[in-house]
């Protein structure tokens, strides 16, 4: 089995339908990074992830670069976040300009921003 293989980011990890999106927007915590929003609800399922980059971003290629950067944090970072979690990430004005470094570099210090001494949300 080849290594992209081991670490993938399958369909049930992704966040798709508009009420879970409102759910986890009304009901979780709110963090602001310089490029992105992040809403995270405890759950009892799995890891889920929610991608929302809107046009005042940029075009398709640099929306979808966006959100492949987001994607590729997750997955390679899905053994180190808290399982159980749902979060919703709304890239903010300039979020294009990033590389896979900056957005690790943002993400990370949020995440360990988000977690408590047990590391629960």
């Amino acid at each position: 089995m080849s290594q992209s293989r081991c670490h993938t980011f399958p369909a049930q990890n992704r966040i798709k339908k508009r009420r879970d999106f409102v759910n986890i927007r009304n009901r979780g915590r709110r963090f602001k990074t310089p490029h992105f929003y992040i809403h995270v609800l405890s759950e009892n399922g799995g890891l889920r992830l929610g991608v929302t980059v809107s046009k005042r971003i940029g075009n398709a290629p640099v929306r979808n670069r966006v959100k492949r950067l987001l994607r590729e944090f997750f997955r390679l970072n899905f053994d180190k976040l808290p399982a159980g979690v749902d979060v919703s990430i709304v890239a903010r004005r300039n979020a294009g300009l990033l590389s896979l470094a900056g957005v690790t570099d943002e993400l990370n210090v949020l995440f360990g921003l988000a977690l408590d001494r047990e590391g629960h949300v």
